[in-house]
């Protein structure tokens, strides 16, 4: 019998490579919960769920039992975004209502949270699964409180749950409102303030193709290993300056741009030695890769 997986955030980029990548699986019924009522008309497999309504997780998990859960979808803020609040207890709640829900229809179920690096109570240099978390905002806070909440029950009921730690990662699937998509998608309408900004700005961060990223959430998917924390990250830092001029220089886009900067900045590193040595994950893409399919995919469209 096919083990029945639910996805929540099913159509939005992880969602959609990890349907990729097990499509061809034939030990998983993929299951997608979506919070947006008009995707999901005559989708297969695709079924709007109002988290925040713990009966209609209920009435679904009734109906198909689950034996896992990716808990994918949240609302995440994108960059320069600092309304942080709005975000907090929507998630909060979502998450909690669907934990509980899964081990109350399958106590012999998994549940897998995907969290956020920004959970680190470091803020650059390199960090393990055994690093602190700190509270530094209201997304953090739904975060850390959520991650904590649902590791307490695991401890107290044996239960099947792993908190799977992302860093950046990217893809043409990736929402327009990030970062690497919307220089990208700028560069292609010749919008050059915003970029220029950027540059001046120096960012550095962990960057992955969300393909190697999305491959981790199916090793560990498939795994019979019960781990409290798993990072996934790329394991090196990356200058943004040194992917747009990837960029640029590749597809032979002439600009005006001043990549001359005194800024130096630091960044976070995820320590991914964890999982390339239990889940036998290695990534095998890398960010230039991802943002030239990117720029290459907003050149082809007109949107």
């Amino acid at each position: 019998m096919k083990k029945k997986l639910f996805i929540t955030g099913g159509l939005g980029q992880d969602g959609i490579i990890l349907n990729n990548l097990l499509k061809k699986n034939k030990k998983f019924k993929i299951i997608n919960i979506i919070g947006i009522k008009d995707r999901s008309k005559k989708k297969r497999n695709v079924y709007y769920v109002n988290l925040r309504k713990k009966r209609q997780i209920d009435t679904l998990f009734s109906k198909f039992k689950p034996d896992i859960v990716l808990h994918l979808g949240s609302k995440n803020p994108s960059y320069s975004e600092n309304n942080f609040n709005k975000f907090f207890k929507n998630n909060f709640i979502c998450t909690k209502n669907l934990f509980f829900s899964t081990f109350e229809n399958n106590k012999n179920a998994k549940f897998i949270f995907c969290n956020s690096s920004q959970i680190f109570k470091k803020k650059y240099g390199l960090v393990n699964e055994k690093s602190k978390f700190s509270i530094s905002s209201d997304y953090t806070r739904f975060r850390i409180n959520a991650h904590n909440e649902m590791l307490k029950y695991k401890m107290m009921n044996n239960i099947k749950y792993t908190n799977v730690i992302l860093f950046n990662h990217d893809s043409k699937y990736r929402n327009k409102k990030f970062i690497l998509p919307r220089i990208m998608l700028d560069i292609k309408n010749k919008r050059n303030n915003f970029i220029q900004q950027i540059i001046n700005h120096n960012i550095s961060a962990d960057f992955s193709h969300a393909e190697d990223i999305c491959d981790g959430l199916r090793r560990i998917i498939v795994s019979n290993k019960n781990f409290d924390n798993i990072i996934l990250s790329s394991g090196t830092a990356t200058k943004l300056n040194d992917i747009l001029k990837y960029i640029l220089k590749k597809n032979n886009i002439t600009h005006n741009f001043n990549f001359k900067t005194k800024r130096d900045t630091k960044c976070l590193i995820g320590n991914n030695k964890l999982a390339i040595t239990q889940i036998n994950w290695k990534p095998k893409k890398n960010i230039y890769i991802a943002a030239n399919e990117i720029i290459n995919f907003y050149l082809k469209n007109d949107k």
